[in-house]
């Protein structure tokens, strides 16, 4: 089998071929279908085994003691051959995994071959393709947890042990400083406990992540909006708790602690950060320092972890494995959510240089996965209880495309549909529009026709689809009607032979996606564009050319603020219209796609009950990820759609289409533009025109609007069963 090790002493890693390790009494072989790195602790190795001697003896002076008291007793020769050979050697890497059983020893009863279990240790939990995890070090996965997410099972239970040592209570308000991995879990513990939290780390992007799972405020620790936020959390006295989350070899943490406590507060210690408490600011505050040590009780005591002698449940509450056992339940329960900490899954071919990229920076990751092969050799996926979107096929005939027009031949269009959106966003930009006949117009009531032909100048207005699908003048189609007859009326007018232009959605089903492709295939005409409208918006578009090109993973944040619908809106009828994410989501999933120059593999969707609020977690192939917070209930002075992001050192900002601006080597800030938002219909549609005219390719490929559409449908999906969506590529 296949393991990462590190040589200590030059620091060098890889991927060895080592046997398989024996199912020994008490415990069980599991074979890992993902395991998390953690960018602190791990890294810090990472790091240290890359420095000179005298940096690593600098960096670990507790082993420097242990070396001094060894050449006092053993002798400089001694001591020196030990220490070398030590340190010239391979040791493993890794202490979190979720896998397979696949072999279990004897003594063990709770599970059996086949199950999946999340493992702990950093002696048991490796990356490697086989462990052997004693009984103490392992709990099974309930039933809908995905492997991905069970695999944050041991930095969740460092986490939760740290909040149980803070002894929280609801109402009480908590700081965490460090918004790494730990502290973003910590966030979300403390959140679903009822304590109100603020957030305090250097990195602007982990403050927004921690905002977005449940802090109260971030901020830089040098931000006076920090000591702010907690005056107006305390009404000045100072917060609750102080989670130590950090790491490095700065004092400021504890100082901080001291500064914003209030008088008897608590300070838990669960990184590893430098401790110089400054003895006047923790006296006069009498503050209680405590220490999380690691997953809780149970660690470091070999009868429990080896030997699985369990502490009695009356006397010891929470263990290593009960608190391993809890946050899988909470994660489960959706009281924590690991997704949007994902930031790269990797293969476990690619462990060395995954390593790598986070040592040099150029992957800055929350967490970062390990995924591996089956047995089979696929990519392990299987086991996930992920429901999966049916693959769809695009036709492989020979496309008929219509023929170049003459430049003075207008082109000719009918509408199926006059509503609000097409009277308001289309019809005025394509009636100014030269070169362009508005044929006809169909409605379902004959006034909205008339109105429309008065209006705008249609030549025709009737009620006849079939008489214009008939037309063999008529060179292209909108669909602009309700959401629930898009995909019937755009696999009709894909059969008559017209280029159409669907506004969104395509469909509201997998079926009704399935029935628009089969007319691609039956047809050979794939003349489709759907109205993802803002991918095409001029500021946009000049905030992506001055981004430039990346080489990274990117995080994307998109935040819509939909607001609420007044009462009779017939997009509040999901029985037929579907839900309101699904008619309009395409838009924002179409935009991050776009910026991100790829189509998503998979989406994870959460909601809170009671309302249309969610969170999207779109991931592709680079690793890259999107997050769209999607809300119906904010106020309605804050902007509609705000969007950040950021890869490779660089940001780009997007403010409801008023502005935007890059930060990168140089920074450019767009001029304000009026009141009047352009969200790129005009540009749409001019490409759209020209694409007719010609007889050219259409504005957006067909593989990216079925992507885009699949991920929409997905949405509901996830929500439906509580776990990701794997999204097959079209064929």
């Amino acid at each position: 089998m296949k393991q990462v090790v590190q040589n200590y002493k030059s620091g060098e890693l890889a991927v060895l071929d080592v046997p398989v390790p024996g199912c020994k009494p008490g415990g069980v072989l599991v074979r890992s279908a993902y395991s998390l790195i953690s960018t602190g602790t791990e890294l810090m190795k990472v790091s240290e085994a890359g420095m000179s001697m005298l940096g690593k003896a600098r960096s670990r002076p507790d082993q420097v003691a242990k070396v001094m008291q060894s050449v006092a007793t053993n002798g400089v020769p001694a001591t020196y051959r030990k220490v070398m050979g030590k340190l010239d050697s391979y040791t493993p890497l890794g202490y979190s995994l979720c896998g397979v059983v696949e072999q279990v020893g004897a003594g063990i009863d709770d599970v059996k071959v086949g199950d999946l279990v999340a493992c702990a240790g950093n002696e048991h939990a490796l990356h490697a393709e086989l462990n052997w995890v004693p009984k103490n070090l392992y709990a099974p996965v309930p039933d809908g947890l995905a492997p991905r997410h069970a695999a944050f099972g041991t930095v969740g239970s460092i986490a939760l042990q740290g909040v149980r040592q803070g002894e929280s209570q609801l109402g009480e308000v908590a700081l965490v400083i460090g918004l790494g991995l730990i502290g973003q879990l910590v966030v979300q513990l403390l959140a679903a406990s009822g304590v109100r939290v603020v957030g305090v780390d250097p990195d602007p992007v982990r403050c927004e992540l921690a905002a977005r799972l449940g802090a109260m405020a971030c901020g830089d620790p040098a931000s006076a909006a920090v000591e702010a936020s907690v005056a107006e959390l305390t009404d000045g006295h100072g917060v609750d708790q102080v989670y130590l989350a950090a790491g490095g070899g700065s004092n400021q943490p504890v100082e901080l602690a001291a500064r914003l406590s209030r008088d008897r507060g608590r300070v838990i210690d669960i990184g590893k950060c430098r401790l110089d408490l400054p003895w006047n600011a923790y006296y006069e505050k009498e503050l209680d320092v405590r220490f999380s040590r690691s997953y809780g009780p149970g660690r470091y005591d070999p009868e429990y972890e080896l030997e699985g002698r369990d502490y009695p449940i009356g006397y010891v509450r929470w263990t290593e494995r009960r608190n391993l056992a809890c946050f899988l339940d909470l994660v489960a329960r959706g009281s924590v959510d690991v997704e949007p900490l994902v930031s790269h899954v990797a293969d476990f071919d690619d462990a060395v240089e995954t390593y790598q990229r986070l040592k040099d920076g150029e992957l800055k990751a929350v967490a970062v996965l390990f995924r591996y092969p089956r047995q089979d050799g696929k990519a392990e996926e299987a086991a996930a209880p992920a429901v999966t979107v049916p693959a769809v096929a695009v036709s492989t005939k020979s496309v008929k495309r219509s023929p170049a027009r003459d430049a003075k031949s207008p082109v000719r269009l009918a509408f199926v549909g006059a509503g609000n959106y097409a009277t308001s966003m289309l019809l005025p930009h394509l009636a100014r529009r030269e070169g362009i006949e508005l044929s006809t117009v169909v409605t379902t009531t004959a006034l909205s026709a008339a109105n429309a032909q008065r209006k705008f100048g249609f030549a025709e207005a009737t009620t006849d689809l079939d008489a214009v699908l008939g037309d063999k003048s008529i060179d292209a189609v909108f669909v602009v009607t309700r959401h629930s007859s898009h995909a019937e009326l755009t696999r009709r007018a894909l059969l008559a032979g017209k280029t159409v232009f669907v506004e969104k959605p395509l469909a509201l089903t997998e079926d009704e996606l399935a029935d628009v492709l089969a007319a691609v295939e039956e047809s050979g005409n794939d003349r489709l564009q759907v109205g993802f409208n803002r991918r095409f918006a001029p500021l946009l578009q000049e905030a992506r050319k001055r981004f430039g090109a990346r080489t990274g993973p990117a995080n994307l944040r998109y935040l819509v603020n939909a607001g609420r619908l007044q009462h009779g809106s017939w997009y509040l009828q999901q029985g037929s219209e579907g839900s309101r994410f699904a008619g309009e989501g395409g838009h924002f999933i179409d935009t991050a796609s776009w910026l991100l120059d790829a189509d998503p593999v998979s989406v994870y969707a959460v909601a809170p009950s009671g309302n249309e609020d969610m969170q999207v977690v779109l991931r592709y192939p680079d690793g890259s990820t999107a997050t769209i917070s999607y809300v119906t209930t904010g106020p309605a002075g804050l902007p509609k759609e705000t969007l950040d992001l950021v890869a490779d050192g660089k940001a780009l900002r997007l403010d409801d289409f008023v502005r935007a601006s890059v930060y990168g080597r140089k920074k450019w800030v767009s001029s304000r533009l009026p009141k009047a938002r352009d969200k790129g219909q005009n540009a749409e549609l001019a490409s759209f025109i020209k694409a007719v005219r010609t007889g050219g390719p259409m504005p957006v490929p067909l593989q990216s609007l079925v992507a885009t559409t699949a991920a929409t449908l997905a949405v509901q999906t996830g929500l439906a069963g509580g776990a990701p969506v794997t999204l097959e590529k079209p064929r």
